[in-house]
This record gives structure tokens, C-alpha cells and sequence, in this order.
């Protein structure tokens, strides 16, 4: 049985919180047992979790065609839409009229399944599918070469075919949203606690689009849930007060202490903001069953989310604008992403979300993504039940525009160790009006918490640097850390934040503990700017846990950053030449023969 399983049964979802219970006053859910021993060559073993995914995965000998189950092809037009979050332009979608193609994807998929197995196959063509995509085991959903899958821009389509029936709210699907679980929209593709399963494309004119620029009726899209345009006359997303939100949190967790409730309210009514009320919830301790969002509320699903699957394979595809995180497996075993194309330039376009998985190769896949490239995730609050994301390796992929180019957080409450990623090509060919922010990057807070320890990096390239201007961090107020000071959310080529968006959360009880991080062999190059020949605003930024946030009742618990090691790097011409870099509340940051502005440098930074 998959040990990381979740039930979703009706009476299961409606019990207490679990093994999270309460932890409001500092101390939080108990971890798994870290891994503390360092490996004794920690490419042998990267190579170990490659090795696992050399045997193929096997799948009946049988083709079951979507259009031998009443799929037609659709006429495709051109409308006006966004391809960026708020930046206009045209956009493709099915002609008016168009046959939905979801009840023959779901007959073939259940055809499939019934025959033991085999291969669902999406033939060459524009189809429009209302409704999710659900992967069942031993099923491999193809697309074709030419094959483009147009998923419905309208999220009452997501909100008809889950298994949880919550009343006006639709019938949800068990998800997880930000790192917290709930029942929401499902996502486009979707899998629950299934085996052996694949999502596999011809080439990357097999498209996956999830029209998340695309205006309904209303003028509204997917990505106007994330903030509304200015002159929108309706602020209804995920960042304003929802009145569908309980006024005080003790109406759906009565048994909280005053304490508790001032702890999770904070001072202003922003926890009522969907983005806020569900952590609200999961700090709280109540039930994922009495998580219910979905219709009336404004939480984006993700692209494709697998939650407590083992043996998956993804390969071969190209993703479009997705309505927030492309790809978010959680819980899952023995995953392989291969020789996908992720395209997505949308708010929270993460293009690689793995969550609390075990067992993790990432290879020759591409990213341009309105957020971060990769983002290793393991929990949020107290959604910490599927423990840490573990023995992940990222080899050979090329990244563009993004946030972070290989990320490791922010919601990592869970813990994330062993992760390897080498011969990695920040390419960054859009730094002229979307650079990355950053290549290599680890971000946490009081809240998130956690612990990132066994990070492994080697063999990078930058050959058009990252941002070069600054983005400065928001600091609470009165802390010891000026506001516009630190420029830790863009401009430096490795970022370790340990404060990240302290401001987004009320509890603040955790302390994240960061050690063993190992990178080697980083090339920057420049761009020639407006303002000079540059490569980064600044080369390494190091911003340890900051004691004055901290609101919980062990201040023990704060620790700096420790035992990391930055060896044979070329950082090339930092904008920020005479401090090229930072560090606060820092240990043992160790550079080796790095250069920066042509300056060879052998330090050791503790601060």
C-alpha cells in the first residue's frame, strides 16, 4: 500500500486535523528523523537515483483512441486575451461552438482501465476538453504529434466532476493549494494514489494549454484571480477579503484560545483573503474536509497536480499557459519529468512543484515560467503528514525566465534533503524584458520553517547572468534589518532566504534550520545594460533566520546558516561591485578560489 495515501473518503476528510493537531504556541508538528550523515560522495549517489529510472515502465499492448469514444476536433480562433499576467496580447482558443471532447477522454481513460491497461491516444488536432484529465493506473495518456489539448477556461467546468460533493461550492477534488491541503477546482490533470501511470507527448507540438489568459464573457481570466487589473470593477481574487470567509476563525475552530486566534488573525482582516484563509485553516487544525473552497472562491488549480502516486512518467510534452503551478506531484515515488517544454508566463507559472516526494529525476526539460523554473516544495504550517521531498536529481535542463531557476522552497515545512542538480544551462535568453531573478535559490521564513540540508551543485552555466538591478525585500516593521537594504528577491546568482515575504504570515513559531549546501563550478557571463556591462546585482546572498520575527516561545530554536562550501565559481562583473555580497546571521560560508569582478577570492563569511 502507497504509505503517503490520503483518504478521501467523506467521514475520513471530516475528522480532526490528524498528527497535526495545534502547535500555535512554537512548537510545531515533530519532523521525520533527518539524514544528518553527509555522503561520502554525493555524485555517486545522484547518479544512484538516475539508475532507478533506467528500466522503462510497462504498459499493455493496446491503443484506445479518443475518437473511437465521440471526440471530434475543433476550429481554433484568435482573440484578444494575455500572454502574461496582465500584459495583453493575442491568444488562440477553440472556435465558438466547439464539441467538448471530456466525456470520450474519460470514456477512453475508464475503457482503458477496465482492460488492464494500455494506451490512451489523443491523435493530431485541436480538441477542447471541459472537464479533467484523470489518470488511473497502469493508463498512459499520448498525445500525438500536432495534438493540442485546449483545457476549458471557464472554472465551473473544474468544480462539476470530483468525488466530494460540497454543495454550492461544486463537487471538489481532494488537491493542494500553495502547500496546504483542501477541496477545491481540480486540476486539469489529475491522479490520486494511482500506479504505474504516464502523460507522454510526441514532441513539443503535443500541447497541453490551459488558456489561463483567456477571457470568459466577463472580460475575467484565470490569472485575474491572483490580483484584479487596475480599473477592474470587481476585486474579488485571491488577495482580497472574501466574505465567504468566516469574520473570526473561531466559527469553524471553536475550541481555539484567544491567544490562538490573535496568533492566526493578526492585526488587520487580510487573513480573510482565500490565499490566507487556508493556511489560516491549517494552522487552526481543522479538518481538510471542512477546507472547502472551489466556486465563490478564487484559488487557481494547478495544471497537473498527482497527489500519492508511485512509478509516473512525464515526457515528450509542451505545457501552455497554465492557471497557476504547471506541474505539482505530492506524495509521489519513482517520478521521472523527461523532454518536457514548460511555457507559461502566467502569475504563479512554477513549472516544476515536487512535493514530499521520494525518488525524483528532472532531465532535459525547458522552462520560460512566470515564476520559478523548479520549486522543491514539502508542506506548509502544519501540512507536514507526507514528511520531507527527498533524493531528487535536475540534470541537464535549460531555463529562461522565471524567479528562481532551481529553487528550493518556500513552503518546506516538511524538510527537503539530497538534492542534486548539475550541468544546468541558465540560459536566460529574455534578460532584456524578463530576466531570471535568480539561478540558484533556497527561501524560507519563521513560518514555513523546515529544514534544507544535502544540497548539491555543480557544472553551471549563465551565459546572459541574471537580473542585474535589485529587488529588495519587505521587512516587518522595526526590524533590525533596514527596509531597501537587502536584495534578496532578485539580482544575485546564488540566494539563500531565510527571512522570504516575512509580512505574508501571522505565525511565526518555526525556525528554519540550512545547512550542507554545496555548489561548484558556477560560469556567469554579462549583458551589456543601460548601465554598465553586468552579470548579477550581486554575486551571493545569504540571509540567515531573523531572531525579531520570531513570535513562538523558544527562541533556541534560531540557528544561522551553516556548512556551506562555494568552490571554483566565476561570478563575472556584480552591478553592486563593492559589497558582492551579502550574509546575515551566517556560519561557516566557505568561497574557494571565486571570482568576482576579476578578483580571485578565498574567504570565509560568518556574520
Amino acid at each position: 500500500m502507497n504509505k503517503h495515501s490520503i483518504d478521501t473518503r467523506r467521514r475520513a476528510l471530516l475528522r480532526g486535523a490528524g498528527a497535526a493537531g495545534l502547535a500555535l504556541g512554537g512548537g510545531a508538528m515533530s519532523l521525520p528523523a533527518m539524514a544528518d550523515e553527509k555522503p561520502a560522495d554525493p555524485w555517486q549517489q545522484a547518479q544512484a537515483i538516475a539508475a532507478r529510472f533506467k528500466t522503462p515502465l510497462v504498459f499493455r499492448k493496446q491503443d484506445f483512441v479518443i475518437t473511437a469514444h465521440g471526440a471530434k476536433p475543433c476550429k481554433v480562433s484568435t482573440v484578444k486575451g494575455f500572454i502574461g499576467h496582465h500584459e495583453p496580447g493575442m491568444v488562440s482558443t477553440p472556435a465558438a461552438g466547439a464539441h467538448d471532447c471530456y466525456p470520450a477522454i474519460a470514456a477512453a481513460i475508464a475503457a482503458c482501465a477496465r482492460a488492464g491497461g494500455g494506451r490512451v491516444v489523443i491523435p493530431a488536432g485541436a480538441w477542447l476538453c471541459k472537464g479533467p484529465i484523470v489518470l488511473r493506473s497502469n493508463v498512459h495518456v499520448h498525445l500525438k504529434s500536432g495534438a493540442h489539448v485546449f483545457f476549458s477556461n471557464d472554472p465551473d467546468d473544474f468544480a462539476k466532476y470530483g468525488e466530494v460533493d460540497c454543495g454550492p461550492n461544486g463537487k471538489l477534488t481532494l488537491s493542494r493549494w500553495q502547500s496546504n491541503d483542501c477541496l477545491n477546482y481540480s486540476p486539469l490533470v489529475y491522479a490520486h494514489k494511482q500506479n504505474n501511470i504516464a502523460l507522454t507527448g510526441e514532441d513539443w507540438t503535443s500541447i497541453l494549454d490551459g488558456q489561463g489568459g483567456v477571457p470568459l464573457g466577463d472580460g475575467d481570466c484565470w490569472w485575474d484571480w491572483k490580483s484584479k487589473r487596475s480599473g477592474s470593477k470587481e476585486a474579488a481574487s485571491q488577495v482580497a477579503v472574501n466574505p465567504a470567509n468566516p469574520p473570526s476563525i473561531l466559527t469553524v475552530a471553536p475550541d481555539l484560545t484567544p491567544a490562538q486566534v490573535k496568533l492566526i488573525e493578526g492585526d488587520s482582516s487580510r487573513w480573510r483573503n482565500d490565499e490566507s484563509y487556508l493556511p489560516s485553516l491549517s494552522e487552526a487544525g481543522v479538518a481538510v474536509g471542512k477546507r472547502v473552497f472551489g466556486r465563490g472562491h478564487y484559488l487557481r488549480p494547478c495544471m497537473i497536480e498527482f497527489i500519492g502516486c508511485d512509478k509516473v512518467l512525464l515526457k515528450g510534452y509542451q505545457v501552455n499557459q497554465a492557471p497557476f503551478w504547471l506541474h505539482h506531484p505530492v506524495a509521489c515515488r519513482d517520478l521521472e519529468i523527461r523532454k518536457v517544454h514548460m511555457d507559461s508566463m502566467g502569475p504563479n507559472s512554477d513549472g516544476f512543484d515536487p512535493e514530499a516526494c521520494d525518488t525524483v529525476l528532472v532531465e532535459d526539460c525547458t522552462f520560460n515560467t512566470g515564476d520559478d523554473c523548479i520549486a522543491i516544495k514539502a508542506g506548509k504550517n502544519l501540512d507536514t503528514q507526507f514528511g520531507p521531498t527527498q533524493n531528487v536529481l535536475i540534470q541537464k535542463c535549460i531555463m529562461n525566465s522565471g524567479h528562481g531557476g532551481v529553487t528550493l522552497g518556500s513552503e518546506m515545512s516538511g524538510g527537503i534533503q539530497h538534492v542534486y542538480a548539475q550541468d544546468i544551462e541558465f540560459r536566460n535568453v529574455n534578460w532584456a524584458t524578463s530576466p531570471l531573478s535568480t539561478a540558484i535559490r533556497m527561501k524560507t521564513n519563521m513560518n514555513r520553517g523546515g529544514f534544507l540540508k544535502h544540497f548539491y551543485v555543480r557544472n553551471v552555466t549563465i551565459p546572459n547572468g541574471v537580473q542585474t538591478t535589485p529587488q529588495y525585500y519587505n521587512p516587518l516593521p522595526g526590524s533590525p534589518i533596514a527596509p531597501k537594504s537587502v536584495s534578496s528577491s532578485a539580482g544575485a546568482v546564488i540566494t539563500i532566504d531565510c527571512d522570504y515575504a516575512p509580512t505574508a504570515d501571522n505565525v511565526r513559531t518555526r525556525p528554519p534550520v540550512v545547512s550542507n549546501v554545496h555548489i561548484s563550478n558556477v560560469k556567469v557571463g554579462n549583458v551589456k545594460t543601460k548601465a554598465g556591462t553586468y552579470s548579477c546585482f550581486q554575486a551571493i546572498m545569504l540571509l540567515g533566520p531573523v531572531a525579531f520575527d520570531y513570535n513562538g516561545d523558544d527562541p533556541s530554536k534560531i540557528v544561522p546558516i551553516t556548512d556551506i562550501t562555494i568552490t571554483d565559481c566565476d561570478f563575472g562583473n556584480a552591478a553592486n561591485a563593492d559589497k558582492p555580497w551579502f550574509a546575515y546571521n551566517v556560519k561557516s560560508a566557505k568561497l574557494t578560489n571565486v571570482t568576482i569582478v576579476g578578483k580571485v577570492i578565498n574567504t570565509t563569511l560568518t556574520a
